[in-house]
């Protein structure tokens, strides 16, 4: 990923029958599409392990998932596009709905406008 863990190791943990570990898999590909941590954006990286747990519905999974594609898609929109579309079938409801807000919006949760 960002070279202080290798690959290999975070997909080990994506495949871990423990959620802390898949959970930590999907943090790690946070730092490589955060400016401020010296991400440059990495959309393979991030969406071959968001790939290996599109399916997992643990909640704290499914929260991180969410994070790791919100934080990739001011880098690569098309990209999480693709990735949302392609497997939609996939995702937690919350994964899909959070992602298309900020690909939208700009926001994980954009707030209501009163009527």
């Amino acid at each position: 990923m960002n070279r202080q863990i290798g690959d290999h190791d975070v997909h080990r943990w994506a495949r871990s029958p423990d959620r802390w570990w898949r959970r930590t898999a999907l943090v790690a590909t946070v730092g490589l599409n955060t400016k401020t941590r010296g991400g440059y954006g990495d959309a393979p990286g991030t969406l071959a392990v968001c790939d290996l747990l599109a399916d997992d519905r643990d909640d704290m999974v499914v929260k991180a998932l969410s994070w790791a594609l919100r934080t990739l898609a001011p880098h690569d929109p098309e990209a999480v596009q693709h990735f949302l579309t392609t497997n939609h079938h996939r995702l937690a409801a919350r994964v899909i709905r959070e992602t298309r807000n900020k690909l939208t919006t700009g926001t994980k949760n954009p707030r209501k406008t009163p009527g």
